[in-house]
């Protein structure tokens, strides 16, 4: 091989180690951008290979990218899939398209400083669960189901990750709660099995189903999107929640862009302004 070609060689390697592994292309209408969070909700057409026509919030890491989609804006997409991530790399607008949007909405979802909403539910045991069951411990709550093409378990494992980087002590007094917005198939023994297979310890863990009305009701309180969407697909936010002893809202996360240690820091912080047994 001469110098020049095993210089170009060099050089396409190069190339494609910068190419991200996994990338699929998608098109769809921006539905709402958060900058604060670097979350767009996108309504999309299939991404064949990765998941059904839904609507779903991803993350944006890029602002400069972020900034230049508004509500309303037709699109076509890059998304970049990992073990990790689920993230729009690049967008090229296409004009505008009109039409009512479905949930979920950003917006809609409980806030800082908000009052973390009852509920009564069934866990992966079989035992009824409520909200006044955690009374004086610090939760972290969030919103998945089993069959989810991948962003849902990306996030049961990042917060798998989290459990595990909790100190002893904190561990005690933080206990982990996953609602499902499948209730129709996520049955207990579904949950359980979910939950096993990605190592959550269920002795701090509750993974909850329920009557599909009392599902319902919980997510519309939450506010983290609809149960199910016209053509059976679950269109939904990407949205954890820790909550405090005193059962108000502590910290809002959304999407998966959240380092697991900044996690665990904030967890600590809220405990230690938040005494054992208040």
């Amino acid at each position: 091989m001469t110098v020049r070609a095993l210089l170009a060689h060099v050089l396409l390697l190069a190339v494609l180690a910068c190419r991200p592994g996994n990338v699929h292309q998608g098109h769809g209408v921006v539905r709402e951008v958060d900058l604060a969070s670097g979350q767009a909700v996108i309504e999309h057409d299939e991404i064949p290979g990765v998941m059904s026509a839904m609507t779903m919030s991803f993350d944006v890491p890029d602002s400069r990218l972020l900034a230049q989609l508004a509500p309303g804006q037709h699109i076509e997409f890059e998304l970049e899939v990992t073990e990790r991530s689920y993230r729009i790399i690049a967008a090229r607008t296409e004009g505008s398209r009109g039409g009512a949007a479905r949930s979920p909405s950003l917006a809609s979802a409980l806030a800082e400083s908000d009052r973390a909403p009852g509920f009564s539910l069934v866990d992966q045991s079989g035992k009824s669960v409520s909200l006044g069951d955690f009374a004086g411990e610090i939760l972290v709550v969030d919103f998945i189901f089993t069959r989810c093409p991948g962003p849902c378990p990306i996030m049961t494992g990042r917060h798998v990750e989290l459990q595990r980087l909790l100190s002893p002590e904190l561990r005690e007094r933080v206990h982990f709660v996953s609602i499902s917005l499948d209730p129709a198939y996520d049955s207990p023994e579904v949950l359980r099995a979910y939950a096993s297979a990605r190592g959550a310890d269920l002795a701090h863990w509750s993974f909850l189903t329920g009557p599909e009305a009392d599902v319902a009701e919980v997510v519309r309180r939450w506010g983290v999107g609809t149960l199910r969407a016209p053509d059976g697909n679950i269109d939904h936010a990407l949205a954890t929640f820790l909550v405090d002893g005193r059962g108000r809202i502590a910290k809002r996360w959304l999407g998966l862009e959240h380092a697991t240690s900044e996690m665990r820091d904030e967890i600590a912080a809220v405990a230690n302004a938040t005494p054992a047994g208040s």
